[in-house]
C-alpha cells in the first residue's frame, strides 16, 4: 500500500500538526505534500520527504501567506498524487481538494470546515486589521473560495472528523457523513504534581476566536494570578489591556509545559474548540478544567469530575465560574485516568486500522458509486 500524506501548510505548531506528526510516525516513508514548509518554525520533520508547491517560491510566503489565499486552491490541485494507492489528508482548509487518480482512495481527516469560510466568516472579516475598502474586496473572494471548498468535498471518498462537534459541522456545511476519531495526546508526557502553585493557567495560539480577551477581562477584575502561554497576533493587544496579575510567558513545550500544567490551580478554556488537545494535556496533568460549554470541551470534560462549565461566552459568566471554583475538590488521579482515553496510541491504532479497512474495501469495489452500462 503506497500512501501519501497531505497537509495544508507547515507554518505553525498546533493540534493539526500533532495529528500530522502521528500520521508520519505510523507511515514514516510516506511523503508529505504541503503548500509550503517554514523550516525555521517547524523543525519536527527533519529528513522527511516534504513536497511543496509554487507558493513556497513566492515573496514573503512564509511570513505573509494569507496574501496568497486566492492561489491556494490551484496550488493544492497541483500536488501530483498519481503514484499512490491511498491519500490521507489532514486539513482545516485546502488539503481535501487534492485531485487523486481513480485507482486511489482519498481519506480526509478533517479538523473543521474552514472557519473563515463558514461558521466564523463574519467574525473573521470583522477581526481583520484592514480598512473597509480592502474588506470589500475580500467578500467576493471568500464567496468564490466557499464554492471551491464545497466542490472539493466531492473529491473525498471517506471523511474522518476529530470530534463529534466537527462531525456535525461536516454534515451541516458539506452534507457528508464522517467517523469521529479523537486526535492524539501524548498523555505519558504529563504528570501529577505534589505541590500546586498559586496561579490559574490558559494557553494556545493567541488568535481572536480563542477568546483570551475574556480571560483578561475577568482576571483584570478578579486580581488573581494567571499565566497565559502561547504566541499569536492577539498577543500585543492582550498585553496592552492586561493588568500585572496576568503574566504572558510565551511559547512553551516539553518539561517546562508539563511542569506548569501540573502545578496550576485550574486550566481555563473560554473558546469553542474543534476538540482541544491542550485542554486534554491539562487533564493528563491531573488538573481540572474551567471551560465554556461548547465545542470539543463538552466531549473531553466530564462535568464536576474533571472540570466545570460556564454557560455564556462572556467575562461575567467566566468570572462567576472562577469565584465558585475550588481547586482542592478534585481527584487528580481520576482526572489523569480520564485523559488516557485520548492517548496517542489509541489514535494511532484507530487511524491505521481505518485506513487499512477503507483501502481493502476500495480494492473490492465496496462503498463506491456503482454505474450500469446502457
Amino acid at each position: 500500500m503506497r500512501i501519501a500524506l497531505v497537509h495544508d501548510y507547515l507554518s505553525q505548531k498546533g493540534g493539526a500538526e500533532k495529528v500530522l506528526q502521528a500520521f508520519h510516525e505510523i507511515w514514516p516513508e510516506a511523503p508529505i505534500f504541503v503548500l509550503f514548509h517554514d523550516k525555521k518554525k517547524i523543525k519536527s520533520f527533519k529528513n522527511t520527504d516534504i513536497r511543496e508547491t509554487f507558493i513556497k517560491k513566492l515573496p514573503g510566503a512564509e511570513r505573509m501567506f494569507q496574501w496568497y489565499l486566492p492561489l491556494m486552491p490551484s496550488a493544492t490541485e497541483k500536488h501530483d498524487l498519481n503514484d499512490f494507492d491511498v491519500v490521507l489528508s489532514s486539513t482545516s482548509s485546502f488539503a481535501k481538494g487534492v485531485i487523486t487518480p481513480p485507482e486511489s482512495v482519498h481519506i480526509c481527516y478533517c479538523h473543521t470546515p474552514p472557519r473563515f469560510l463558514w461558521a466564523g466568516t463574519h467574525r473573521y472579516l470583522s477581526d481583520l486589521p484592514y480598512n473597509k475598502v480592502i474588506k470589500s474586496f475580500l467578500t467576493p473572494l471568500l464567496h468564490r473560495l466557499r464554492l471551491w471548498d464545497t466542490l472539493s468535498t466531492n473529491r473525498v471518498d471517506h471523511f474522518l472528523s476529530n470530534s463529534n462537534t466537527v462531525n456535525l459541522r461536516i454534515q451541516k456545511y458539506y452534507r457528508r457523513q464522517s467517523d469521529t476519531i479523537y486526535p492524539p495526546v501524548k498523555t505519558k508526557d504529563f504528570h501529577i504534581s505534589k505541590n500546586l502553585g498559586n496561579y490559574f493557567l490558559a494557553g494556545g495560539r493567541l488568535v481572536p476566536y480563542k477568546r483570551f480577551d475574556l480571560i483578561v477581562q475577568a482576571f483584570n477584575r478578579l486580581g488573581l494570578p494567571i499565566k497565559i502561554f502561547g504566541l499569536g497576533p492577539e498577543l500585543k493587544k492582550l498585553k496592552k489591556i492586561a493588568k500585572p496579575n496576568i503574566e504572558f510567558i510565551g511559547y512553551i513545550e516539553g518539561e517546562e509545559k508539563s511542569k506548569i500544567l501540573s502545578e496550576c490551580l485550574g486550566f481555563i478554556n473560554p473558546q469553542i474548540e474543534d476538540f482541544g488537545i491542550t485542554t486534554v494535556e491539562a487533564t493528563a496533568s491531573g488538573r481540572p478544567i474551567i471551560a465554556y460549554r461548547g465545542g470539543g470541551a463538552t466531549e473531553s470534560v466530564e462535568e464536576n469530575k474533571t472540570g466545570i462549565f460556564f454557560e455564556k461566552q462572556n467575562w461575567q459568566s467566566l468570572t462567576d465560574a472562577i469565584l465558585k471554583f475550588n481547586s482542592k475538590n478534585w481527584d487528580s488521579q481520576y482526572i489523569k485516568e480520564h485523559a488516557k482515553k485520548f492517548d496517542e496510541n489509541i489514535f494511532k491504532q484507530k487511524i491505521k486500522q481505518t485506513v487499512e479497512d477503507r483501502y481493502e474495501e476500495f480494492k473490492k469495489g465496496q462503498n463506491q458509486v456503482q454505474f450500469k452500462n446502457i
